[in-house]
């Protein structure tokens, strides 16, 4: 009883509350271990992230509860002055908790999607909010969760309420109000000392728990909160570069020579082997094909067995990398040539990005064309793409076909409605089509009779990298879509004479530990590797390369292939020119800050927001280098890994539809 009429009831009821919270906060970080740990990750190994996940967690608690702890000083402001101030705390620490709750059920969500901590990147899903809704709606048991975050919320309210009264029973004798504010006193301190960095030198941020070294430890200490409200100031973009000092390095990689005009502009003349009949251009920017997941990785659960076939017909690039996860990302890279590398939002949303130089502009004398299922609005693709002079959109409500999902018509009604307009084409075309169907909600239309899914057991999906059946049977799907596209295509004049072009958009996160070196799961490698195919029988020998390649470089292969000249302003490259002296692909990870490059042995990345790098090698699970060779190699690779990333930076606000 001496102790309880020392301490003023306010401050033992912050003491009960701040162990709640971490209660709460220590609870989805074992839950985050038990979901999502990599099975090679053992839990002794987990002690620095818990270590420092503590410090960021006990940050949080402290932000929360400071506003009582600070305004508790004035009498009239105290939980315990009377029942309408009770109730306005209680009510405060409710509405707190539904945001906290909320933030975990999205990290979760998000964590599960791209193995990532939910970060300020989420809120471009607000700015096309319909999508984004019926998205979720259609994905996820929205109902049960909101039951269950509601009825979390309403349970908490409750021990709040429970705790103010224990406080308030086993103190009758002590004064509504204490004026001892030393132990308020001390309260801020502590929870001063909590914000600032429990047992840190410096303040504690964001970018401490990179030091980890590992992207599941790294992700596994912060919390979301840390995560999102950092990674805010990210979305704005940042337009200052160092373009100019790294321009030889540039001009090496290109290639550039003597037929550079203007800065990075080269006006590139038809070869000898340029092909005459001016073929039509068909570009598909195919949703999530992640190259592990297909059959021409060796997958053996085959889920692309026609696209396979293909390949074999084809010239066949099974190491392409898109220089970023995300289908925005994806498709601005592939038209312009220039990774998005702006850290917060997608650059097709951005004004002084969205206009942008195109190759597709110098296919003098074709129809243009762009087909999407859904709406072009979306993540502002409609934007992007009128960058392409006199570009037909045809859109949802342009279509017969009815509605599959959020994103649109099927990918297979998709394909034969842009195949019947291209049927129609008496002059050259240049169409690009962007399939949906191998995304969230998975659906598959129960129009196609034809279509057989498969059962897989569980176990053999996770250990071939799918996360479901469901998954899996969309990847299928996506291949009987192909499938169907082409042999419609066939049956048209213009098939023999036109250059298919198919590309991911962006690959997926997975377990690719049976297929491919450790390097494509640990850092995340499976993210960015694309199929890439150029397709035309009729046209091109088959060819399979396995140097690093872009989508970057489409563009500038496919228009090399015509007999057309045409101007380059950017970084992509003619995968075909044999006189390329570097093979290598940019990636970056815009939330960690991430970036590096990939070439034929090794994968090199950097943080652009601390002093630590690394390098793997992307062929075995070891790097046979001693150490002086080793320095050389990432000297050599992060220097051009600057260059491209610096130069991408310049061109995204100076690479302007001429």
């Amino acid at each position: 009883m001496f102790t309880r009429l020392l301490i003023p009831k306010t401050v033992q009821w912050i003491v009960k509350l701040f162990f709640i919270y971490l209660f709460i906060f220590t609870a989805f970080r074992v839950a985050t271990v038990l979901f999502f740990k990599p099975d090679n990750l053992p839990w002794s190994q987990l002690g620095s992230s818990f270590w420092l996940g503590l410090k960021y967690d006990l940050r949080w608690i402290s932000f929360i509860l400071s506003p009582i702890a600070v305004l508790s000083l004035y009498k009239k402001f105290s939980p315990f002055y009377n029942e309408t101030s009770k109730k306005i705390w209680t009510g405060y620490l409710g509405i707190i908790t539904l945001l906290v709750l909320f933030f975990y059920g999205a990290d979760f969500g998000q964590f599960a999607y791209i193995n990532a901590r939910l970060n300020a990147d989420a809120l471009i899903f607000a700015e096309d909010p319909k999508e984004s809704l019926q998205m979720i709606w259609e994905s996820y048991p929205i109902i049960w969760i909101l039951i269950g975050l509601f009825g979390a919320v309403l349970m908490t309210i409750w021990m709040f309420r429970r705790t103010h009264v224990i406080v308030e029973e086993k103190n009758v004798l002590i004064h509504k109000f204490s004026f001892r504010k030393i132990w308020h006193s001390v309260a801020l301190l502590f929870l001063g000392w909590f914000i600032y960095g429990f047992f840190t030198a410096s303040p504690l941020n964001f970018y401490r728990a990179f030091n980890l070294n590992d992207g599941f430890k790294s992700n596994l200490a912060l919390n979301p909160m840390q995560n999102f409200f950092t990674t805010l100031s990210f979305r704005k973009p940042q337009y200052a570069t160092k373009a100019k000092e790294n321009y030889p390095i540039i001009k090496e990689f290109l290639g550039l020579g003597n037929n550079v005009t203007n800065n990075y502009q080269r006006l590139v003349h038809p070869n000898s082997k340029a092909l005459e009949s001016k073929p039509n251009v068909v570009l598909v920017i195919c949703e999530s094909f992640s190259m592990y997941k297909s059959s021409m990785s060796g997958n053996v659960l085959n889920a692309t067995p026609y696209f396979n076939q293909m390949c074999k017909e084809g010239i066949f690039f099974n190491h392409c990398f898109s220089p970023t996860f995300g289908t925005a990302r994806g498709v601005f890279a592939t038209i312009t040539g220039i990774p998005d590398v702006q850290l917060g939002k997608f650059s097709t949303r951005n004004e002084e990005s969205v206009n942008q130089h195109t190759i597709i502009n110098d296919f003098e004398g074709y129809e243009k064309f762009y087909f999407i299922g859904g709406r072009s609005e979306f993540n502002n693709f409609k934007g992007l793409v009128q960058n392409i002079k006199d570009v037909q959109i045809f859109e949802e409500g342009k279509y017969k076909d009815p509605k599959l999902n959020v994103w649109g018509i099927s990918d297979k009604n998709l394909f034969l409605a842009a195949n019947s307009q291209m049927a129609k084409q008496t002059k050259p075309f240049f169409t690009i089509i962007q399939t949906a169907d191998n995304h969230r909600p998975f659906n598959i239309p129960e129009e196609d009779i034809d279509f057989i899914p498969k059962n897989i057991t569980k176990d053999e999906l996770e250990k071939n990298g799918f996360e479901s059946l469901k998954e899996y049977n969309a990847f299928l799907y996506s291949d009987y879509c192909f499938k169907k596209y082409i042999e419609a295509a066939k049956k048209e004049t213009y098939f023999n004479n036109t250059i298919f072009i198919f590309i991911g958009d962006h690959g997926l996160e997975g377990n690719t530990d049976a297929i491919y070196p450790k390097a494509w799961k640990t850092q995340r490698l499976a993210d960015e590797h694309v199929p890439l195919l150029f397709y035309a029988p009729a046209l091109l020998s088959p060819q399979v390369h396995n140097e690093p390649v872009s989508q970057i470089d489409v563009l500038p292969t496919v228009a090399s292939m015509i007999q057309q000249p045409y101007t380059n302003y950017t970084l992509g490259r003619d995968l075909l020119d044999t006189t390329k002296k570097q093979h290598a692909a940019f990636i970056i990870y815009h939330a960690p800050g991430w970036v590096g490059v990939v070439n034929e042995k090794y994968f090199y990345r950097k943080n652009i927001h601390m002093k630590t790098d690394e390098l793997v090698s992307v062929t075995n699970n070891n790097i046979l280098l001693n150490i002086q060779q080793t320095d050389s190699v990432k000297r050599a690779m992060g220097k051009l890994t600057t260059a491209i990333y610096e130069t991408a930076k310049w061109m995204l606000v100076n690479n302007k539809n001429k």
